[in-house]
């Protein structure tokens, strides 16, 4: 399964007040992207801050585009949007479907290497 990695450029000095909004998170109440034939689903998410860099992690299966549009109209991404606005160097458009999508393609990191372990099969 692949991962996605985005960035979020924050002011340093703020490390436990952005990881108290993550604390909070919300996840979606669920994980298979609707309207995308059930092909598209995020499995995993963590997060990591160090100063000034906050990285998130994404391990999905699918489409990473309907991933991201999914999690642009989330009630609980919106919310986080909007509680780490004051913690971050540089404003992020993220009040719209289309402002997400293009801040979350500015801000994805280039998959450099990715190994996994065999799974068991199901």
């Amino acid at each position: 399964m692949p991962f996605a990695a985005i960035t979020y450029d924050i002011k340093g000095g703020y490390e436990d007040e952005v990881a108290a909004v993550f604390a909070d998170y919300k996840r979606p109440e669920a994980a298979v992207v609707p309207d995308a034939g059930g092909g598209t689903r995020i499995v995993a998410t963590a997060v990591f801050i160090r100063d000034s860099l906050l990285v998130r992690t994404i391990e999905y299966e699918g489409d990473l585009e309907e991933m991201a549009r999914f999690m642009a109209a989330q009630p609980g991404v919106q919310e986080l949007e909007r509680k780490l606005a004051p913690y971050l160097n540089k404003p992020r458009n993220t009040a719209t479907v289309e402002g997400f999508m293009e801040t979350f393609k500015t801000n994805l990191l280039r998959t450099v290497l990715q190994l996994s372990a065999p799974r068991p099969s199901a």
